[in-house]
């Protein structure tokens, strides 16, 4: 029976703010997971990286989860690209601060995260499952930049680890395409935390929070990979076909604090300036916001815009649609699967700025699309992304793994022994 997880997730740490660097969709997955296995008594710590150097090395969340920081040699933000070479120091640390032997299981979060992974393996005889959050071969596709280190690391640790959790079928294909025989794979979506649910009328929340119709949401890094000019100039050409008095709003949040000018509270990005020029009147960059504060932006929404070049999920997808909003998105990733193209909300052509434009132009005058599209996203949410459910079959999963490491020489259900 499992008592005691530990997660690794060593650039996400669940209790930063959202919307910041390297803080979105994997640090909410972690925290929201492990309040999910809390609640049927399972005790989670989760062991990160010291990124912020206020917060304390212990931090309590829920009613016994924790977060132990690592320091690594460095206490401060590190990127992503930086963490691969302080991985032997954050192993060694964190081996100095847990007591490993008193967990049944190992849970790994992005492929750096998978490493120590593979060492607790080894070293500890501790069975692992991975989640890959994305995955290097779907961010060279959309950005056209290879990573040899990485991508090798992801094949040698979707082949290692016990279980492989993804979060959607794109992933999963995806990870049978690029890896020859790879671990199981459990395909387990991710949950939306209760706080994004519906508020009550669209246009009274709307006008509450000052804001007219047709309006559109986007949260997230402020990143081209984010498809942030690609919604802009999606934006523009939405705009020019609208009268100055019934012109839609566009509303951003997320992005660093520091990235927006306190006196014009636009971006101080020149690219994005430059994107901007001739719409500025009617676009406002909120700069991070809570779940509270987005929930209600959701609420408030005629349709989200997810128009990222990559997504192996989707988080901000499910998260509108839980809240009724529709989601315009591309159809790439996970995104396919989180929303269902007419059912849910509409999907386009990556990178197509006109494409876009079309899809927010039908939401934002056709009253009846917009309705049934909300309606249905509730109900998709509700049924699919409710965490319940979700931490009833990765518990599940963590028990038949547990079971296979105790005894070796039972199959798992893929037929394939694990001891191999």
């Amino acid at each position: 029976m499992i008592k005691k997880v530990l997660f690794v997730s060593d650039h996400g740490d669940p209790l930063a703010k959202l919307g910041g660097k390297q803080a979105g969709g994997q640090n909410n997955y972690v925290k929201q997971l492990a309040l999910a296995l809390e609640d049927k008594g399972v005790q989670v710590d989760v062991v990160t990286h010291w990124c912020e150097d206020s917060a304390p090395r212990i931090e309590k969340f829920g009613k016994s989860c924790r977060v132990i920081r690592i320091e690594a040699g460095y206490k401060g933000f590190v990127s992503k690209n930086e963490m691969h070479s302080m991985l032997s120091a954050f192993y060694d640390e964190m081996k100095d601060a847990l007591p490993l032997d008193t967990y049944d299981i190992v849970h790994t979060h992005y492929w750096l995260s998978g490493l120590i992974g593979l060492r607790l393996k080894e070293e500890f005889n501790l069975p692992f499952v991975h989640t890959s959050h994305s995955l290097g071969w779907a961010k060279e596709e959309a950005t056209g930049i290879e990573d040899d280190t990485r991508t090798q690391a992801e094949t040698v640790i979707l082949q290692k680890a016990n279980q492989v959790l993804a979060t959607t079928n794109s992933e999963k294909h995806l990870i049978k395409k690029q890896v020859n025989s790879p671990s199981p794979i459990n395909v387990i979506p991710i949950g939306v935390d209760e706080v994004f649910r519906v508020r009550g009328s669209r246009t009274h929340i709307r006008k509450k929070l000052g804001y007219s119709s047709p309006l559109f949401v986007f949260a997230g890094r402020l990143e081209e990979t984010k498809g942030i000019f690609t919604l802009l100039n999606a934006f523009k050409l939405l705009a020019e076909k609208t009268s100055e008095t019934s012109r839609p709003r566009l509303v951003l949040a997320g992005g660093e604090p520091d990235a927006i000018d306190p006196v014009t509270k636009l971006p101080k990005n020149h690219k994005i300036k430059k994107a901007l020029r001739g719409i500025e009147e009617h676009v406002e960059f909120l700069g991070p916001k809570s779940q509270e504060e987005l929930a209600l932006l959701f609420n408030s929404a005629t349709a989200t815009i997810v128009p990222s070049f990559y997504e192996s999920f989707g988080m901000v997808a499910a998260e509108a649609q839980a809240c009724g909003s529709p989601v315009i998105a591309s159809s790439v990733g996970g995104l396919k699967n989180v929303v269902q193209d007419g059912v849910t909300g509409l999907l386009v052509e990556t990178r197509n700025a006109v494409d876009l434009a079309v899809a927010m132009e039908v939401i934002s005058v056709n009253s009846l699309l917009a309705q049934r599209l909300s309606r249905q996203a509730v109900e998709v949410a509700q049924k699919d992304f409710n965490w319940k459910s979700i931490s009833d079959r990765v518990l599940k999963m963590y028990e038949v793994v547990n079971n296979e490491q105790r005894n070796p020489f039972v199959s798992n259900r893929s037929g394939r022994n694990i001891s191999r």
